[in-house]
């Protein structure tokens, strides 16, 4: 029997939201992923196992071979690129957007704008299409922060409701790119298990489709 296909998954927000879709595939880990120490997951399907990861992690992980799949946030995608992964589809789950952010009422600096954000090189290029340099501070968490104290004029981060930004006196400014979770697949995985991999696919946009989620074929990239 060949080797389960492994599917590389983030904890947190995605995780929670791709479970019932993986259901809807026949995909149940074995085990309770909130609960269980184990960071690879075996389930109800004996060709599927799940690897659990930092959100950040997961396209490494499935460029280098260690997944032939994984779910990843448009976010981490946009931020660190798709080289050596397909991207067939947008399983439309952990929507949100990436922004630009700052207080309402603070006067335009006068030295070059202060970014903080753990977006980069998203943040380098919204600026550089905008014809602006902009001084870039990388944070990796509490953005919000940022602007209240000093640190940075702006923020570049993910809102869902907004509700993080008032209640620190944040508004959102400038709309960056609408943001969900997509499925991304090893460009050497589609070719050595094409069948069993095409098979996954299919299995997962049927899925998508009961759910009532927009499908979207994404264009490969390399």
């Amino acid at each position: 029997m060949p080797e389960p296909l492994t599917i590389a998954v983030s904890k947190g927000r995605i995780l929670e939201e791709a479970l019932p879709l993986l259901a809807r595939a026949g995909i149940v880990p074995r085990e309770d992923p909130a609960r269980s120490r184990r960071l690879v997951l075996e389930t109800s399907r004996a060709d599927v196992r799940l690897l659990v990861i930092r959100a950040a992690d997961v396209p490494t992980y499935v460029r280098h071979g260690a997944a032939e799949l994984g779910i990843a946030g448009r976010d981490v995608l946009m931020e660190q690129g798709s080289e050596g992964l397909y991207e067939p589809l947008d399983l439309g789950i952990a929507r949100c957007r990436m922004m630009v952010a700052g207080r309402p009422d603070a006067p335009a600096p006068q030295r070059r704008l202060r970014v903080a954000t753990k977006y980069v090189n998203v943040t380098r290029r919204h600026y550089a299409a905008k014809g602006e340099q902009v001084e870039l501070i990388k944070l990796y968490g509490s953005m919000e922060l940022a602007p209240l104290v000093g640190l940075a004029d702006r923020i570049v981060d993910l809102v869902d409701t907004g509700r993080t930004l008032a209640a620190n006196g944040l508004v959102p400014l400038e709309h960056i790119a609408d943001v969900s979770s997509r499925l991304v697949v090893n460009r050497a995985a589609m070719k050595v298990r094409h069948r069993e991999v095409r098979a996954l696919v299919a299995d997962l946009e049927a899925a998508v489709a009961a759910s009532g989620a927009p499908v979207a074929e994404g264009a490969a990239h390399g």
